[in-house]
C-alpha cells in the first residue's frame, strides 16, 4: 500500500489519479483506492481538504492527482444578480459547501435547501457534475501552514482575487484571545 502525507507541486506530473466525491476529500486521514486500482493511505492535519488538481507525493517518489468525482448536485440559477446573491447569502448562513459559476451556484443535493431556494425565486434543477466548492475566507485550501514535504510556498487552488493562501493572516492577531481573569473584591 502506498502512502502520503506530503503535496507536489500542482503542475508535477502524477503516475495515478485520486477520483472522490467532496464529502470523501474532507476526510483528513483515510485508505482510498487510486484509478489504478492500488491502495494509498493518507494522514493530513485535520481540517485538511483535498482540492481538484491538487497532487499527493507518496513515500516512494510516487504523484497522485486528486480529481473532483462527479456527484448529485443542485444547480442554483436566479433572474437577476441580487436574486443570486440573496440566495448565496442564505446558503452561507447555513454554513452550506458552494461552488460558484459564470451564472449560478453549485451545491449538494438536498431536498431542503432546494425548497428554500425555490422560495426565494430561483431557478433549481438537479445536475451530476464534479463539485469543488469555494475554500474559507482565509485561503482556498486548508492545508496548514507548511507541507511535510516542505512544500510551503505554493498554490494548491485557483487563484482567486483577494485571497490569500495562509489560512490565518499575520495582520489579524491571535486566533483566540488569551483568557482574562477578572479580580473581583
Amino acid at each position: 500500500m502506498l502512502f502520503t502525507e506530503s503535496f507536489a507541486d500542482r503542475e508535477t506530473p502524477a503516475s495515478d489519479r485520486l477520483v472522490l466525491p467532496y464529502d470523501a476529500r474532507r476526510k483528513s486521514r483515510q485508505r482510498v483506492t487510486l484509478a489504478s486500482g492500488e491502495e494509498l493511505g493518507y494522514v493530513f492535519p485535520s481540517g485538511t481538504v483535498l482540492r481538484h488538481g491538487d497532487r499527493l507525493l507518496t513515500g516512494n517518489g510516487r504523484v497522485v492527482a486528486v480529481e473532483a468525482a462527479p456527484e448529485a448536485l443542485l444547480e442554483v440559477r436566479a433572474g437577476d444578480p441580487l436574486q443570486l446573491i440573496r440566495a448565496a447569502y442564505h446558503l452561507g448562513n447555513r454554513h452550506v459547501p458552494v461552488q460558484l459559476g459564470k451564472c449560478g451556484l453549485l451545491i449538494q443535493a438536498d431536498h431542503v435547501l432546494a425548497e428554500m431556494l425555490l422560495g426565494l425565486g430561483c431557478a433549481v434543477s438537479e445536475v451530476e457534475a464534479p463539485f469543488d466548492p469555494e475554500g474559507g475566507a482565509y485561503g482556498s485550501h486548508a492545508h496548514g501552514e507548511a507541507h511535510a514535504g516542505g512544500h510551503d510556498s505554493h498554490d494548491h487552488g485557483p487563484a482567486r482575487p483577494g485571497m490569500t493562501s495562509d489560512p490565518h493572516p499575520p495582520d489579524h492577531g491571535p486566533h483566540r484571545s488569551p483568557a482574562i481573569i477578572h479580580e473581583f473584591k
